[in-house]
């Protein structure tokens, strides 16, 4: 039986990692801190095939016994989290992925990456294929993030040239559905939880720049055919379905059976103006594409956040 190592496999995706990797018959380590991680996310699968390990990646981690695949997921994601955790973010990028990479060397384990769009910072260049270099404001705030990010892919490279590790990186774009925290602060939980609450709609400047939104199965599926090829990446994963925030926020609306009233915000320091993947790379090489429309996605995801709200009121 396989077994795979997964860092912050409490959090969203790692989650659905985890459920994936146990239904296709993998043992399952998740470790994570619960720094952003949420342990309802994993608690009712713990059992024989599945351990879980409360510890920091950043700092040394072990594992006994033997490991097939390393997937390394353990990072704030959103622009609240790593706005409020920037050192944290920077570190886990760095020394976690660092220490991720040292144990697949060592159980001569595949090992992938989960990077991100923000590599891309503010494009220049769209839609965004792997071959462009991004746009990234070093210094700025939402930097501590693109950064990280950035340095794991070259850590992941350096390993990969040097050691003969296998690595797989995965740029995952905007995805979304259960498991996402209530205060996740991204787009759609915000526009989810307002809507749900019966509040008006918090929609940053105009609402004109655009986002493509991943339902997370889709997701999931992608990182699930990109662990078993031989393409090393890095290879765009996300819908390239695209749509403004203003468009999504009265999606979700819908969903909720309610009316889309929308307050205007003021933008955050370096928001990017576009983001919508080319994903040529993973139809051609992989056989994947989003199978999921936002439109159905939404459907499936809304009433997750009503029965997370009525459990929180709770």
């Amino acid at each position: 039986m396989p077994r795979a190592l997964i860092t912050g496999g409490a959090g969203f995706l790692g989650s659905h990692l985890c459920r994936r990797l146990l239904a296709e018959g993998w043992d399952v380590v998740c470790m994570d801190n619960f720094l952003t991680g949420r342990l309802n996310n994993v608690a009712d699968l713990v059992g024989e095939q599945f351990r879980l390990v409360s510890v920091n990646v950043t700092d040394f981690i072990h594992v006994p016994g033997p490991v097939d695949a390393v997937l390394h997921f353990a990072s704030p994601a959103s622009p609240i989290d790593y706005l409020k955790y920037p050192i944290q973010t920077l570190k886990v990028g760095a020394l976690g992925t660092h220490h991720a990479l040292g144990l697949a060397k060592d159980k001569q384990a595949r090992f992938l990456l989960a990077s991100t769009s923000e590599v891309y910072g503010d494009p220049q260049v769209h839609p965004q294929p792997e071959t462009y270099w991004g746009h990234v404001n070093p210094i700025g705030p939402r930097g501590v993030y693109d950064e990280a990010k950035r340095f794991a892919e070259a850590l992941a490279m350096a390993y990969h040239r040097t050691h003969g590790v296998q690595v797989r990186i995965a740029r995952i774009f905007n995805t979304f559905g259960p498991f996402m925290r209530l205060d996740d602060g991204r787009a759609f939980c915000t526009f989810a939880v307002q809507a749900l609450r019966g509040e008006p709609l918090t929609v940053h400047g105009a609402g004109s720049q655009t986002r493509s939104l991943c339902y997370v199965d889709d997701l999931i599926e992608g990182i699930w055919r990109l662990l078993g090829s031989e393409l090393v990446g890095p290879v765009n994963l996300g819908n390239p379905e695209e749509v403004t925030i203003l468009e999504l926020a009265r999606t979700v609306a819908r969903a909720a059976g309610v009316e889309a009233r929308i307050e205007l915000r003021p933008r955050p320091v370096d928001d990017p103006e576009v983001r919508r993947p080319d994903i040529t790379r993973a139809v051609t090489e992989l056989g994947w594409k989003p199978q999921v429309s936002l439109e159905e996605g939404v459907q499936r995801t809304v009433p997750w956040f009503r029965r997370a709200l009525e459990a929180d009121r709770g």
